[in-house]
């Protein structure tokens, strides 16, 4: 019998509350050991965990690395895994290996299945693919079927230079896979929302309720006071559900919870899926007690045509940085005319025209891109000199002549010609590799629903003896 087989055959008996634990805000980066057992023991009727996102930026979905520790990864597996296993529920992944292309999710999955042998664990894995065919992604293109998400542009000869392109999976791949008897389920690049709230739907609960719940239950205790990553347990009853921290040191209030609508969204009255999104806009938030809220009204709009949201990544060549500091006032006021004089100088210097250069001034504008410098100029700053270039000796090659040249540079009100920079370590140019870049962060339409079936196949397979 499978996981889903017991669970139906359990609410058949009793007809109650669903109880729905989330492991992790981000599996693979340590799971808060105390919180989750006391989540366990709550017995819940669903364990899942989001395992990634475009937040660590472009490298990962361009090459073969995941973000999180594997040594981490395999303890955080280790835990949900015996905790699913234990009470005989279903285990949804999302997102493996942080991008969530077939090399990330194939790592992922050797290190679930050597636990499995180490541990003698049986269960049918349920694996869903997210890669997008390069195919679909240029007929869709030329046939204006595609919306930018943002600034980036695509055109036919970035999109040749994009190895990889993954799509976000919906609830529908995991639901594929729950009827297929899959115990446990590990998703390639997946909507964060998707493992959390696909159960609730199978079971009759309102779908934008079981979303709106989903958007918050993904990043566990993010939305409570003070917030962090414990295990969050949400009960859904009728056409509301409660959340609460599995750490009892954190409180959800209908105000932090509320708050983390506008977590990572541009609108914060839609949930997108794949198939449609859920409506906020009556969504209410009642404090139950100082530590759970109940959370109801979200309602749910269907999709007229499916979308998925795909994302790419391809590399810019190698970059190499160079870290400096100033404290001289009249050097912190001019900074950005200086800087900008000195690179005029070394484009003339440098035999190569092919690099960029960008400067970051921590204390001005190294986090904020400020229109204008603040009123009150900070008494140091702190520059952060990036280069790309064809290759790593390039990009050091630029950066040591800019340096140099910004080094002993005339502006107004200097206070001496040996030097305008100090230097924390030395030499000041560091390889940091390959650099690299999003280049497609778009919606794609699709022209009917058995294509967004294609897109994510499922296939099952038996771990461990299971007769």
């Amino acid at each position: 019998m499978s996981a889903l087989e017991r669970l139906l055959k359990l609410r058949e008996q009793n007809p109650g509350p669903l109880r729905i634990l989330s492991a992790s805000g981000q599996l693979g980066f340590g799971i808060p050991k105390k919180s989750f057992e006391r989540g366990i023991k709550s017995k819940p009727h669903v364990i899942a965990a989001d395992m990634g996102s475009v937040d660590p930026g472009p490298t990962y979905l361009a090459t073969d690395k995941i973000a999180a520790p594997e040594v981490l990864v395999r303890s955080d597996m280790r835990l949900v895994l015996h905790g699913a296993q234990e009470l005989g529920v279903p285990l949804l992944i999302g997102s493996a290996g942080t991008a969530g292309a077939d090399v990330h999710l194939d790592v992922v999955l050797k290190i679930l299945k050597e636990i499995a042998v180490e541990d003698k664990l049986h269960f049918k894995l349920g694996i869903i693919r997210s890669v997008i065919p390069h195919d679909l992604v240029e007929h869709s293109l030329l046939n204006q079927k595609l919306k930018p998400i943002g600034p980036i542009e695509l055109d036919e000869n970035t999109l040749k230079q994009t190895e990889v392109i993954v799509g976000q999976a919906g609830m529908g791949p995991f639901e594929r896979a729950l009827k297929l008897g899959a115990d446990v389920i590990v998703a390639g690049r997946a909507c964060d929302t998707a493992p959390f709230a696909v159960i609730p739907k199978m079971l009759g609960f309102p779908t934008g309720v079981a979303v709106h719940m989903a958007k918050i239950l993904e990043c566990t205790s993010l939305c409570c006071e003070p917030g962090g990553r414990d295990a969050m347990l949400a009960t859904f009853d009728g056409d509301s559900f409660t959340v609460e921290s599995m750490n009892e040191a954190m409180h959800a209030t209908p105000t932090s919870v509320a708050a983390h609508a506008l977590y990572e969204q541009s609108d914060p009255y839609f949930i997108h899926e794949p198939n449609g999104r859920a409506c906020l806009k009556h969504a209410k938030y009642e404090a139950i007690d100082e530590r759970r809220v109940k959370i109801s009204g979200a309602t749910w709009q269907a999709a007229d045509k499916p979308w998925i949201k795909i994302e790419g990544a391809r590399k810019l060549g190698s970059r190499a940085v160079m870290l400096a500091g100033n404290a001289d006032i009249n050097f912190i006021k001019q900074s950005k005319n200086i800087i900008n004089k000195v690179e005029e100088v070394v484009r003339e210097i440098i035999p190569f025209s092919e690099w960029s250069l960008n400067i970051r001034h921590y204390g001005i504008d190294g986090v904020t891109d400020w229109p204008e410098p603040p009123v009150n100029l900070p008494r140091e700053i702190f520059l952060l000199c990036e280069c790309i270039a064809e290759n790593s000796e390039k990009a050091k090659l630029v950066l040591a002549t800019f340096r140099q040249q910004l080094l002993h540079f005339g502006f107004p009100g200097r206070s001496a010609t040996g030097g305008n920079l100090a230097f924390p370590i030395t030499p000041p140019e560091l390889d940091a590799g390959e650099a690299f870049t999003f280049s497609i962060y778009h919606l794609l339409e699709l022209d009917d629903w058995s294509a967004l079936e294609q897109l994510f196949p499922v296939t099952i397979e038996k771990i461990g003896d299971q007769t």
